[in-house]
């Protein structure tokens, strides 16, 4: 958000441009090795419970479907589940409409056969 704020005056589409950002964020975080945290953060303004936030996490079923997905089905699945339509996810991220298609019917395929597996386990 500093950076869309330092930039405001060159950014035609604010909602795009920050979905494109922090795709590339995620992207370069994912391809970089992290190192394991061996004591939970001490408590803060923002994290007032440090160890809720896997507690969080575990209760909503995109999270773990969305890490699941390749990449690319990741990032088009993300941008749809924020209300672009592929049309407007092929030109924001310059891609192919077709590719953009295609990785979205992948995900939700996906998608489909990972919450039936849930289903039938519960």
């Amino acid at each position: 958000m500093t950076d869309a704020y330092r930039n405001w005056e060159n950014i035609a589409h604010p909602k795009a441009w920050v979905h494109k950002a922090a795709s590339r964020t995620l992207a370069r975080k994912v391809a970089s090795v992290e190192e394991p945290v061996d004591d939970i953060p001490e408590p803060s303004a923002l994290v007032p419970r440090p160890d809720a936030i896997a507690e969080w996490e575990a209760r909503h079923d995109a999270l773990p479907l969305l890490r699941s997905l390749p990449m690319k089905q990741r990032q088009v699945m993300a941008w749809t589940l924020a209300s672009f339509t592929p049309t407007d996810i092929a030109d924001h991220l310059g891609l192919p409409a077709e590719n953009v298609r295609a990785n979205l019917k992948k995900a939700r395929r996906t998608a489909a056969a990972y919450l039936k597996a849930r289903e039938e386990e519960q």
